[in-house]
């Protein structure tokens, strides 16, 4: 997406942090702002902050999803809400928060030694929320699976919060704001745990055709009662209905048809895709939660540029098969791909494009590849670089360079949407 058009991560975590600190200081004497204990209990109440947003943020809600431009940035920006809230609370463990000069007390009280405990215990909490959730060596089922306790670790940082002794009230604005936003993570980390998988928009599909490639596939599924509905670039989390199957993974949707068939391009990147391309066969039936996701095409440029690494071409033949879609004669693909492990095969993606009108580079030689290089040239040339809109999905190494050659030749910042590659 356009990095202006939404919410960013940085902004949540820093707007929740100085909202927070605000709200604090008015519940101190001034004259103890500039202390240790100060800086220590509003990082410690910022923390509690950063959690419940985070997991409001978990639960997956379209306005939310809206508000940041994508499940993509949510996904980010919990990640940062998590990273930064344990960085808050490790400087809170170590300096005491508490001055002569704060009268202090409990929202409710417990024996001395409960509340000690509660204290040490919900660092450690969110130390394994953190930990669990960044640590990619973990299996994907492992790792889903321990993730779940989040919720639940976020009740014993918020029982911490209500019998520590602090200068801030339940009924003071810093109070009330503490509250509001532990009710709404609580709620959010719920809903995910308990309702997502009644109220969330998913539709039961069953698998009509497999075509096999190598350490891919493509998956055409058919709806058992309604379809769902998406537009081209959006994305579903597929969770088939098979044993060792059931994780659900999202992936794009690269295309439907009249009677709600959709279309999945699968990549056998891990444990569980890989066991998902070896043991699908027609006839499985599969839920599918969606639509999520941003990427949605933009026209009216004088120039678009699609620029896809490896599995990221998915979003862009879910583009090039719109039965809708206008103006591909403006649109040039560059496909990036390891030879032998591309899926579908560069000359089935030429030929699409070709029947769109669209114009398609093939690249299988890297990054710096003149095939990028000089046609890029060719193309600011044609049109001066403030017409010419990219499109991009693939991995971060791909992206940053991107961003170089966008900058090198004057394409400005915002002319660049893209969605992120990896979740985890």
């Amino acid at each position: 997406m356009r990095v202006t058009d939404h919410v960013r991560s940085w902004h949540v975590v820093a707007g929740l942090t100085l909202v927070t600190a605000a709200l604090l200081l008015l519940e101190i004497p001034r004259e103890t702002w500039l202390t240790t204990a100060t800086l220590s209990l509003a990082l410690g109440t910022a923390a509690l902050a950063l959690m419940g947003a985070a997991a409001l943020l978990g639960g997956r809600w379209p306005i939310v999803e809206s508000a940041l431009g994508g499940l993509d940035r949510v996904y980010l920006t919990h990640k940062w809400l998590a990273v930064w809230a344990l960085a808050f609370a490790s400087f809170h463990f170590v300096f005491r928060a508490e001055l002569e000069a704060w009268e202090l007390e409990s929202i409710f009280s417990l024996p001395p030694g409960t509340t000690r405990f509660v204290r040490e215990l919900s660092f450690v909490a969110l130390m394994v929320i953190v930990l669990l959730a960044l640590n990619r060596k973990i299996p994907y089922d492992k790792w889903r699976l321990w993730h779940k306790l989040s919720g639940p670790l976020f009740l014993i940082v918020i029982l911490h919060w209500l019998t520590i002794r602090s200068p801030v009230r339940l009924d003071s604005p810093a109070g009330i704001w503490l509250a509001g936003i532990a009710v709404l993570g609580i709620t959010g980390a719920a809903y995910k745990l308990l309702l997502y998988p009644f109220l969330a928009k998913h539709a039961e599909y069953r698998v009509v055709a497999v075509s096999p490639g190598a350490s891919a596939l493509h998956l055409q599924l058919a709806p058992v009662s309604h379809p769902i509905a998406f537009q081209p670039g959006q994305f579903g989390f597929l969770r088939m209905m098979e044993d060792d199957l059931r994780e659900p993974h999202p992936f794009t949707i690269v295309g439907g048809e009249r009677g709600g068939h959709v279309h999945f391009v699968i990549r056998a990147l891990g444990d569980f895709t890989e066991r998902l391309v070896q043991r699908t066969t027609p006839g499985m039936h599969a839920e599918i939660y969606a639509p999520y996701g941003r990427f949605l095409r933009r026209t009216g440029a004088a120039r678009e540029v699609w620029i896809a690494g490896g599995v990221g071409i998915s979003p862009f033949i879910a583009w090039l098969t719109d039965p809708q879609a206008t103006h591909l004669d403006r649109v040039t693909l560059f496909y990036f791909f390891t030879p032998g492990r591309e899926f579908p095969s560069s000359a089935v993606l030429e030929r699409l494009a070709r029947e769109r009108g669209a114009e398609f580079v093939a690249v299988s030689s890297g990054p710096s590849s003149p095939e990028l290089t000089n046609r890029l040239d060719e193309i600011v040339r044609d049109v001066g670089p403030a017409d010419v809109q990219i499109a991009f999905c693939g991995p971060k190494g791909l992206l940053r360079h991107v961003r170089s050659l966008l900058r090198e030749r004057g394409i400005p910042e915002s002319n660049l949407r893209f969605e992120y590659f990896e979740f985890r």
